[in-house]
């Protein structure tokens, strides 16, 4: 593959915007790991920041096979494509789009808004050739498959555990499930950290090969660790925006409602972490706090603020393209 040359001064550039999409990227979702937990009333905001950002960090202990990162860095667009201008096209994008969606308190998908802006950078430069459609159909299919799994688990973890303490008091159900949206809370932090920081690490794991400072292998050790601080960084300043959006508007839940949530939701992601699929934990769970609404009666959601996420997730990947293609355009006339 050939080599682009570039400066240090640029590369250094282009490494601390990967890092500062990571940091918003877990400012951003902040809000998918607490919500339900802040919402339930089990921890207070501040509390529950700083957990979700302890178990973000502590996700590089458990996920060691970097699958997802590969399949965001050498799966998505074609290797002879890369080069600078294509990263900081991408990563404009991908940043523009979380602002503003942030802005606004719409829990969109940071995930899907990077896979938007390399899609965007790649075709701006080279067109349709430029992407690996196998990886993309992948990506795709799990922008339906993500939030529909999560609806699943989270409705059967709430028809389960509705069966199973069918016969304990209100008041027990409430003591037992504070203590165990802890637990749940947790996991989904630990697959959040586990899935999202990987993607940062394909990003510039692609520029550094692009540039002839890493090999194809595998990742710098630098790279892993700056990637899982950065959004552990992110996590621990909150999106506070969106909170409110994702813990009671969808609908009301209860500590029991949120641990089925929660962990419908982190079952969800450790299986795509597992199989290498870079999905959207936003998507995932406000399918499962969807399904856990719904399990109890259709009309205890509401449809109509929940239609207004899923039209979020359509524009974001051609809005986060069309704003990369443009990033594109102003950086090849800026480096």
């Amino acid at each position: 593959m050939h080599t682009v040359q570039i400066s240090i001064y640029v590369l250094g550039f282009l490494i601390a915007l990967a890092l500062l999409f990571d940091f918003m990227n877990g400012f951003h979702d902040a809000a998918n790991a607490i919500a339900t937990v802040v919402s339930t009333g089990v921890l207070k905001p501040q509390t529950a920041v700083a957990m979700a950002a302890l178990f973000n960090l502590v996700a590089i202990l458990v996920f060691h096979e970097l699958s997802v990162a590969a399949s965001v860095g050498k799966g998505t667009i074609q290797p002879a494509v890369v080069d600078h201008y294509v990263v900081f096209g991408a990563l404009i994008g991908a940043i523009f789009w979380n602002f503003l969606t942030w802005q606004f308190g719409i829990p969109s998908s940071s995930s899907h808004a990077l896979i938007g802006g390399l899609v965007g950078a790649a075709m701006a430069k080279a067109g349709p050739g430029s992407l690996i459609a196998s990886g993309l159909i992948k990506i795709v299919l799990f922008i339906v498959l993500s939030p529909l799994l999560g609806f699943v688990l989270g409705a059967l973890m709430m028809l389960l555990v509705s069966w199973v303490f069918v016969r304990a008091t209100p008041g027990k159900i409430d003591r037992w499930f504070r203590r165990g949206q802890l637990f749940s809370a947790s996991m989904y932090s630990l697959g959040h950290g586990g899935n999202d920081a990987q993607k940062t690490i394909g990003i510039i794991w692609m520029l550094l090969i692009a540039t002839g400072h890493s090999g194809d292998a595998a990742p710098p050790m630098w790279v892993i660790l700056s990637c899982y601080a950065a959004i552990s960084l992110g996590t621990l300043f909150g999106g506070w925006r969106i909170v409110k959006t994702m813990g009671q508007k969808i609908t009301k839940l209860k500590p029991v409602g949120g641990f089925c949530a929660e962990t419908g939701g982190a079952i969800t992601l450790f299986v795509a972490t597992a199989l290498g699929v870079p999905v959207s934990t936003t998507h995932t769970i406000t399918g499962a706090i969807v399904g856990v609404g719904a399990s109890q009666k259709m009309s205890a959601v509401r449809w109509g603020v929940a239609g207004n996420i899923v039209w979020a997730w359509i524009f974001t990947i051609p809005a986060s393209a069309l704003a990369a293609a443009i990033a594109w355009w102003i950086g090849t006339r800026l480096f």
